[in-house]
């Protein structure tokens, strides 16, 4: 006997058995799919990653850090360098902020030094 045939054989017991006659919110519509706006083919992988604890808040925030590094390697103005070191470290807490929430452990000041160095193994 397959899987299917057995699956829904007892679906139809159970049915005819009445268990599912008293389930919490029979005969309520169902609520709203907050992913109602999404289109359809990206649903799914909107689903996993919000399973997963990820957030768009968290990833605009990523964007910005990613922003103002660059901008940081562009600017040739030490004033406007130190401005912009200040809003990436603001970014930053924000950044480890919205992990931690996730109970995701971060070393970021660590992993930035790292970063940095190699960085400048490779432009060199």
């Amino acid at each position: 006997m397959d899987f299917w045939r057995l699956t829904e054989d007892r679906i139809r017991e159970a049915y005819k058995n009445g268990e599912f006659e008293n389930l919490p919110g029979f005969g309520k519509p169902l609520p709203e799919d907050e992913l109602a706006n999404i289109p359809e083919d990206l649903r799914m992988a909107y689903r996993i990653m919000r399973n997963a604890g990820f957030s768009p808040e968290e990833a605009s925030v990523k964007k910005e850090l990613m922003t103002i590094e660059d901008l940081i390697r562009k600017s040739e103005n030490e004033i406007d360098q130190d401005s912009l070191r200040k809003q990436l470290n603001e970014k930053m807490l924000k950044y480890n902020e919205l992990l931690s929430k996730r109970r995701v452990k971060t070393n970021s000041s660590v992993f930035k030094n790292y970063e940095q160095k190699i960085e400048k193994k490779f432009l060199k």
